[in-house]
């Protein structure tokens, strides 16, 4: 195994249960002789504790020192990310259907008095009204002939703008919220990385 060379590639997340054992195979993707892959894979390379809590975060010298711990002749070349996320998953009560129907009621008042705090804010009644006017020549208090359709506008460009019907998605373009909660995982994994990784955090000590 001398001349032997592997590449390494770290996953960016992974998810463990409690007091599971992390092998590199878990962490990374691995390329070489097959024969020796599998049993670099195999190897541990971390035991979740109870004390890491939420997120533990694997730097790949961890990886590094492990293998060559068994296999000090190997070449290792190192390829994307340099670190892992590892989020430990506890297991969660099911909220209960009052839970659900407390919270569905919550955003669906807060979400109508939102939009109608803003039609109140840019008058779209009395805009309606001129519309309706300009239209047909006629003054109207409760131009319906605009309102029904504009509400059901309204709706429909909702599901447009976020690209989901329930569950089910539009198209395969990504919705904005959806783009502005990639960024915000950017910002919250490279948060953790600086602040959860030992290995990149040195004390100096007086």
């Amino acid at each position: 195994m001398e001349n032997e060379t592997i590449y390494i590639r770290m996953r960016l997340r992974l998810q463990s249960l409690p007091d599971s054992i992390i092998t590199i195979g878990d962490l990374a993707q691995i390329i070489g002789q097959d024969k020796l892959v599998n049993k670099i894979a195999k190897l541990a390379v971390y035991q979740i504790k109870k004390s890491d809590r939420n997120i533990v975060v694997i730097d790949v010298m961890k990886v590094i020192a492990t293998i060559q711990k068994y296999y000090p002749t190997i070449e290792i070349q190192t390829i994307g990310p340099s670190q892992t996320i590892i989020d430990v998953v506890y297991k969660k009560k099911k909220p209960t259907i009052g839970l659900i129907a407390l919270v569905w009621f919550l955003l669906f008042v807060g979400s109508a008095i939102a939009i109608m705090n803003f039609h109140e804010d840019v008058s779209m009644q009395q805009v309606h009204q001129k519309l309706y006017f300009i239209m047909t020549g006629n003054n109207l208090e409760k131009p319906l002939l605009l309102q029904i359709p504009y509400s059901l506008g309204l709706g429909i460009g909702m599901i447009l703008f976020f690209n989901h019907f329930f569950r089910k998605r539009l198209n395969e373009e990504p919705s904005p919220l959806e783009v502005e909660m990639f960024k915000y995982q950017q910002d919250l994994d490279q948060y953790v990385i600086i602040h959860e990784n030992k290995e990149v955090m040195k004390r100096i000590r007086s």
